[in-house]
């Protein structure tokens, strides 16, 4: 049989080749797919992004800081420092303007992932129809990967069987190793992932340090991606745990910094502020903000402290600036693999903050050895008290046992020059240092400087240090101009459904001339009620204070050519501008999901989504059951009641021992153990232990079922009864609510993971495996305390409605 037809022998219309019946006769094709090369001339450039999470705009060295940040110094040398950069005030949302290139609002995330509140703005996962960066670089041919922190899906989604549309890998990575949370333990993750599956990891070995475990891995994804195809470019976002609370260090990483701050804060910022001139970033005629504002947290003078307060807030700072070394050390390393591999020229490196620095919350005057103890309702510390507790443990800050934030004035010192913090549309909440270099493409270092920018150290000689550029630009603008330099298309559709035109524009023109005009045009800001309008030669700020009306808020109006810091109020010679400025915002507010916002109500955390009470169901746990990440299992105890069964099958042993269920890790748990033939229980709240050891409660031979039963009879109580054999042996034992982020560390059955829950189990025992045989374990939820939050929901809504 012959032929010349390809219809004939079942081609599809697009094939390129012949089809016959026989194979030699038979023309073969190939898709044509995207092979870009990064080699020879016009070779394709790597991409590598790096977030650093909640640094200030000061905290690195080409920006003043005092802390040796040499690595980045070298990507300064080569590029330009961005100094009227600007990003969202907080977490989530910037981070999605960086992946998109648009507004937060705009693509569901419009404040941080932990919100849940039921509108399009604030969807705590990625818009279906907004492609990402990844996926644009992925259909170019590119090696894309993260590695970090991703906090861009919702709660409920981040479990072993959640939905993973808004993971990582279904956002445009190949490949993924980080964590989804907010946060993380940096001595102890409580969940990594690998790709889309979670990291089965019961015990960190001595030393383990997060960052380093992080840069460990982006070295090898490099390394292995540059062995497997040497010729394909690479696009990486590499979004750091650090400096976020916990701030964590390696042991004896702050050393070097002994004593560089007993100086106090009024001092070091005074010092800051004297080197940003010097550099160039803003001049000292742009004057400095105030250390203490009515808006923002009581920051006391330095010397009204006492001496153990000193010591206490010292320490906190040089913790601190180890982790900014930590973050300096991974930009090194990566540097140096893509050097080694002869990658280093042509790649393009950006690296920036996502929000400016975070205050410490209510127990911020000198720092808190548990950040995380802000949640604890059923006390509440003096200064003088908290530094008499807390000084005793004074060497244990920034080790596995403390969940450390340093205190508000350091953030404060970290923001220098500006007013206001993290979550503020001051621009202290969005200025933030951003430093990008491509040698081989932007030859930025090689440019000329201008007298005004010369980076003159304390002798005052000319030190090349790489471009300034002062033009205003926004985390939005970073894809773009991405896209732009490395040729790549920016999809106009995702899965089948139109996409928004990007909210950000390309940098190229500003990177490449110092006096090109600034491309991007008026941005607004909002963020927990507070917004702001930038606007060219003017931007507005609305003075808004928490649960209160909107209609209320005073706008203030700034010039930021000549008053970047925002000083000066010009409102009141302005009125005209203030009312378009006005205007603008809420056009940009229609047009961005921003509405409704958030009036200071603790509804916009309450309000969830009812498909969460699915997770609230009696859940099962067998020996083989891994560990189960924090929402999950909050789901069954936060803010309720619960009860925990054990079955042991053959029944109890004498000399059995050890934990059946461990809930949480050292920032705050509750663990339920056998020890010398007894049950007990133990809670660690934010560091203070209780223990059930006061409550004998034998078990006899034989025994198949152990637990306890938690009545919440609110008031930020937990009331406690262990029981043998559905018989109540020991009653009374009196605990604290722990709820929400606490406990952090979740949740593990026949022995203590990852983080311990009990130091002294731990110490004495290890994770403590149980040694005997048990089946199951059985948590079951509750009832509600009568004054848990989600039981006054429509109470929370009339106040806060009425405060409008």
């Amino acid at each position: 049989m012959t032929s010349t037809s390809d219809s004939e022998f079942g081609a599809p219309a697009d094939f390129g080749g012949t089809i016959t019946e026989n194979l030699p006769s038979a023309t073969p094709a190939w898709p044509d797919r995207p092979r870009p090369n990064r080699r020879g001339p016009g070779g394709k450039p790597d991409v590598i992004v790096m977030l650093v999470d909640d640094m200030g705009y000061s905290d690195i060295g080409a920006f003043g800081s005092e802390i040796p940040t040499p690595h980045l110094d070298a990507v300064t040398a080569e590029g330009a420092r961005l100094t009227d950069f600007h990003v969202t005030p907080t977490c989530s949302p910037t981070r999605a303007a960086l992946l998109t290139g648009c507004n937060s609002h705009a693509v569901g995330m419009g404040a941080v992932a932990n919100v849940d509140d039921g509108f399009p703005g604030y969807a705590a996962e990625l818009a279906p129809n907004q492609p990402s960066m990844a996926e644009a670089f992925r259909d170019a041919g590119y090696a894309t990967m993260a590695i970090g922190k991703w906090h861009l899906c919702r709660e409920q989604d981040m479990h072993a069987a959640g939905d993973r549309h808004s993971w990582p890998l279904q956002r445009g990575f190949d490949q993924y190793y980080g964590f989804l949370e907010a946060q993380a333990n940096l001595h102890a993750p409580a969940q990594l992932y690998e790709g889309n599956s979670p990291v089965r990891t019961e015990e960190y070995p001595p030393g383990y340090y997060l960052t380093d475990d992080l840069t460990d891995r982006a070295v090898e994804m490099i390394a292995e991606t540059h062995a497997c195809d040497p010729t394909k470019p690479l696009m990486m976002y590499y979004a750091h745990a650090a400096v976020h609370s916990p701030m964590h260090i390696k042991d004896g990483a702050a050393e070097p910094f002994r004593g560089q701050y007993d100086s106090g804060w009024e001092q070091v910022r005074a010092e800051r502020r004297r080197r940003q001139d010097l550099l160039g970033v803003v001049p000292d005629a742009a004057g400095t903000g105030p250390m203490n504002e009515d808006l923002g947290p009581d920051v006391p003078a330095w010397d009204s402290l006492t001496d153990d307060g000193r010591r206490l807030a010292a320490r906190h700072m040089e913790n601190y600036a180890a982790m900014v070394v930590s973050i300096d050390e991974s930009v090194g390393r990566i540097r140096e693999i893509q050097r080694r591999l002869g990658r280093l020229e042509n790649t393009i490196f950006v690296f920036l903050s996502d929000n400016g620095a975070a205050t410490a919350g209510p127990g911020g005057t000198v720092g808190m050895f548990n950040f995380l103890a802000n949640m604890d309702r059923s006390r509440k510390l003096s200064v003088d008290e908290r530094v008499a507790e807390e000084i005793g443990r004074i060497d244990e800050l920034g080790g596995p046992a403390s969940w450390p934030h340093y205190a508000s004035a350091w953030a404060t010192v970290a923001n220098t020059p500006f007013r206001r913090h993290k979550f503020s549309t001051y621009r202290g909440g969005h200025q933030v240092s951003c430093v990008m270099s491509w040698p081989a493409g932007l030859g930025l270092g090689k440019e000329p400087e201008k007298p005004q920018d010369r980076n003159r150290h304390d002798d005052d000689n000319a030190t090349p240090t790489g471009a300034v550029r002062h033009q205003y630009a926004h985390v939005t603008d970073i894809f773009p101009t991405l896209a732009e330099l490395a040729g790549v298309d920016i999809p106009a559709s995702r899965q089948g459904l139109d996409a928004r035109p990007l909210d950000g524009t390309s940098m190229v023109a500003a990177l490449r001339d110092p006096d090109a005009p600034s491309a991007h045009g008026d941005q607004y800001y909002e963020c927990l009620g507070e917004r702001a309008y930038y606007a060219g030669e003017f931007e507005l700020v609305a003075r808004h204070a928490p649960a209160t009306p909107f209609a209320a808020d005073r706008w203030e109006l700034f010039r930021p050519a000549s008053d970047p810091v925002q000083l000066e109020d010009v409102a009141e010679q302005h009125p005209e501008v203030v009312a378009d400025l006005v205007s603008r915002w809420e056009r940009a507010a229609r047009e961005n999901q921003v509405y409704p916002m958030s009036n200071g109500s603790p509804l916009h955390f309450y309000q969830r989504d009812p498909a969460e009470q699915r997770l609230a169901t009696e859940t099962v746990m067998v020996p083989e059951t891994p560990p189960l990440e924090r929402f999950r299992v909050s789901q069954l105890v936060d803010g309720r009641s619960f009860s925990v069964e054990v079955t042991l099958g053959a029944g109890y042993q004498p000399g059995d021992a050890g934990v059946l269920y461990a809930h949480g890790g050292q920032e705050s748990g509750l663990v339920l153990f056998v020890e010398d033939g007894h049950l007990r229980v133990e809670q660690n709240a934010w560091g203070r232990v209780t223990d059930s050891a006061a409550f004998p409660a034998p078990i006899p031979a034989g025994a198949t079922r152990l637990g306890m039963r938690v009545e919440a009879p609110g008031r930020s109580r937990w009331q406690v009864t262990l029981e043998i054999d559905g018989v109540a042996v020991a009653e009374g034992i009196e605990l604290s609510q722990l709820s929400w982020l606490v406990p952090f560390s979740g949740l593990s059955v026949g022995r203590m993971h990852r983080s311990p829950v009990s130091a002294r189990l731990h110490r004495e025992h290890g994770m403590f495996p149980y040694s005997g045989r048990w089946e199951t374990v059985t948590i079951r939820p509750g009832q509600f305390a009568p004054d848990a939050p989600s039981q006054h929901l429509e109470t929370i809504r009339q106040m806060g409605a009425a405060t409008q």
